[in-house]
């Protein structure tokens, strides 16, 4: 309705800049990096270790935050699959695969296969030996 200002409690209507600082954005190129590394720090510079411990975990420390996370994944150079499965299989291993498929949300306009590989990482994520 047009006296709506934040949120209408009568109509369910919500500012579109509401909606988005409601739910926390990680853009891999303008926050991480270009050009993704490895799997581990050991492995240089930009690694999924990295990407995983400074950028997602602190959405998942506390069990009670059911806020979901958007990661872009648009404008990066690439991805090597040992940073997609350390990044997120390994946060998947840290705080379980379910947790994981209900707070992650991806975006990736320019290819699609890249979410289904991120997801059959989460999804497949097992403990190392």
């Amino acid at each position: 309705c047009t006296s709506c200002v934040n949120r209408c409690r009568s109509c369910g209507w919500e500012r579109k800049e509401d909606r988005e600082q409601a739910m926390p954005t990680i853009n891999v190129l303008k926050n991480f990096s270009k050009s993704p590394g490895g799997r581990f720090r050991t492995d240089g510079r930009f690694s999924g270790e990295e990407f995983r411990e400074v950028w997602l975990e602190p959405h998942f420390v506390d069990p009670n935050n059911q806020s979901k996370v958007v990661v872009i994944l648009d404008g990066a150079e690439g991805y090597a699959t040992s940073f997609l499965e350390e990044a997120f299989g390994g946060l998947a291993r840290k705080f379980g695969v379910q947790r994981c498929v209900e707070k992650l949300e991806f975006v990736s306009k320019g290819d699609n296969l890249l979410i289904k590989e991120i997801h059959n990482y989460i999804t497949s994520a097992t403990e190392r030996k």
